[in-house]
């Protein structure tokens, strides 16, 4: 892989998780103690329906990537 492929590579990477950690802070931003309640929620679900809406959120965005790129 040449190296421009690779810093642009990199570049969207970076993109990514700088956008992710957007969405991420704008509820604890908005609503804290909503963004509380749902953490207590969260907590108390178990491991494998964890592990399942895990697997759906990333098949989702791939599914997404796809469709979108």
């Amino acid at each position: 892989m040449p190296r421009e492929e690779f810093t642009f590579m990199l570049d969207d990477i970076v993109r990514a998780i700088a956008l992710m950690l957007v969405f991420e802070g704008i509820l604890p931003f908005v609503a804290p103690n909503r963004w509380r309640e749902m953490a207590k929620v969260l907590s108390t679900i178990d491991e494998g329906s964890m592990r399942s809406i895990g697997l759906f959120s990333m098949v989702g965005g791939l599914l997404l990537l796809f469709i979108f790129r």
